[in-house]
């Protein structure tokens, strides 16, 4: 978390505005690139872009997205002048989670690495997301910080214990915040131990069997025409291998086919047959256009029923920019070559659910994933299972596909649901709602996952209150922002 708090006032002077910018502005270009170095790598592979276009537009996103660690110093900053320092680091919980809220949505958003997914692997940490999302994870890592920070910066000088001669209450009350915040985490750590170990959602709901097919296709062959065959027979010979190992629900990745879904019926009957022959459902990543005046292009995923009908289609919502459509077109020409291999989607409105043995699932596709209030959304409407479906091929051997995958793992806690993911190149994986990875492949490789999950009703605090702690905290933020410049206090 950035430092711009300093010594009470007696001690040191409050930063300067110019500093407190620097700060954040270098932490967020620290934290940023060094999640996001890949992007460079996928506009060069297979955005076509030359290496002078790609580095500059990299370089721009993580400085954009350097703009919200700033925003923190300066809001904290203000904090600090308006309440003292104490108070402000009490603050930096809130003020860092009103940054991560504005950049989930602010320019359609990029909610990418967030605070808490550091957590996601440590499963007792991770079940306060079932309370506040991942955002109130965010806010536990941050008071961490805050407290450390609280103990280098020292206690008041001129606290309330100043000048009784006893110069240990003012070191004890240094230690009161770290103290307090430690207790937190521990009382946090043993509660989702235990809902953990209890694992009460595992024993619940209707069960079903799901198969998960990982193609393995190459990016640079998925549109070849000459591969067209080999490819679709691979998911077709992939499909009876679940089935074989007894799934009732097959997904395959996102855009797996290569042909259009809709466009192609001699194909598209080899996968209605085989769902129709064998009595299993069949969720099919295809691209989808829709004849209109303009005609649009939607990046969708069909659900073919166990009789071999469609049951349902469901459209991306929130596409990735630079990736399926260039935001600021007219501006940024010279990014263009990033869509002209796949075209410029448009997105879907609705999050629309999709029917499997007389229960209703969800799926996000790709990216959307990292977006919790989406993945909320469906399970308001009704979702018993989430699913993911995504193509991560774009970023080859990097720390991407793992990221990609811990950030659908948190959507599971989040919402009390199993989460089931097919990935073309990998991770593809069952995470149970607890957030533990019941089954997972290694990236780039042929690979098919069977294993059972539930359908659930139950529903979790998050899931019912959303992001409450979230905008909560951007309305305290906004409140500290407004405060008139004047101390009313310098401890906790």
């Amino acid at each position: 978390m950035v430092a711009v708090v300093s010594s009470p006032e007696s001690r040191a002077p409050n930063p300067g505005l110019g500093r407190a910018v620097l700060l954040g502005v270098l932490t967020g270009v620290i934290y940023f690139a060094g999640t996001l170095y890949w992007i460079t790598r996928v506009m060069v592979v297979y955005g076509g872009l030359p290496g002078w276009a790609a580095v500059p537009i990299n370089i721009a996103l993580i400085a954009y997205l350097a703009l919200f660690p700033a925003a923190f110093a300066v809001c904290l900053r203000r904090a600090v002048r308006s309440a003292g320092a104490g108070i402000a680091l009490a603050l930096a919980p809130a003020i860092w989670v009103a940054t991560e809220l504005l950049r989930t949505y602010v320019l359609t958003g990029f909610p990418w690495v967030l605070l808490g997914y550091s957590q996601t692997t440590v499963l007792p940490i991770a079940q306060f997301a079932s309370i506040f999302g991942v955002y109130g994870v965010s806010a536990l890592v941050a008071a961490v910080s805050a407290a450390a920070a609280y103990v280098v910066v020292g206690p008041p000088e001129g606290g309330p214990h100043a000048g009784n001669g006893q110069t240990w209450r003012p070191a004890l009350a240094g230690l009161a915040p770290i103290g307090a915040v430690l207790l937190t985490v521990l009382a946090i750590a043993a509660w989702g131990s235990r809902r953990v170990a209890e694992s009460a959602l595992t024993h619940e709901g209707d069960p079903i069997r799901v198969g998960l097919v990982q193609g393995n296709v190459d990016q640079g062959q998925k549109w070849n025409v000459a591969s067209a065959a080999e490819i679709f027979n691979t998911y077709l010979d992939m499909t009876r291998q679940a089935i074989g190992r007894g799934a009732d629900l097959v997904l395959w990745p996102e855009s797996s086919t290569p042909f259009m879904y809709e466009e192609n019926p001699i194909d598209a009957d080899r996968i209605r047959t085989l769902a129709r022959q064998a009595h299993v459902s069949i969720l099919v990543g295809s691209d989808q256009i829709v004849r209109e005046q303009t005609p649009k292009y939607y990046n969708s995923a069909f659900l073919v029923r166990d009789d071999g009908t469609t049951a349902g289609v469901y459209r991306k919502m929130h596409l990735v920019p630079f990736g399926e459509y260039v935001p600021l077109q007219r501006l940024l020409f010279f990014a263009a070559p990033l869509t002209d291999q796949v075209g410029t989607f448009s997105a879907g409105m609705n999050p629309d659910l999709l029917p499997v043995a007389g229960h209703l699932m969800s799926t996000a596709i790709c990216y959307e994933i990292v977006y919790p209030d989406l993945v909320r959304q469906f399970v308001r409407r009704g979702s018993e299972l989430l699913s993911t479906i995504t193509n991560d091929a774009w970023f080859g051997t990097t720390s991407a596909p793992y990221q990609h995958f811990e950030q659908a793992s948190m959507r599971a806690v989040e919402e009390g649901r199993y989460l089931v993911r097919a990935a073309n190149t990998g991770v593809s994986g069952i995470v149970d709602p607890y957030g533990r990875v019941l089954a997972r492949t290694d990236i780039y490789q042929p690979a098919v996952v069977v294993g059972d999950v539930r359908f659930l009703r139950t529903e979790t605090i998050y899931a019912r209150i959303g992001d409450a702690f979230a905008y909560a905290a951007l309305l305290l933020t906004a409140a500290v922002v407004l405060l008139p410049r004047r101390k009313i206090g310098s401890g906790l």
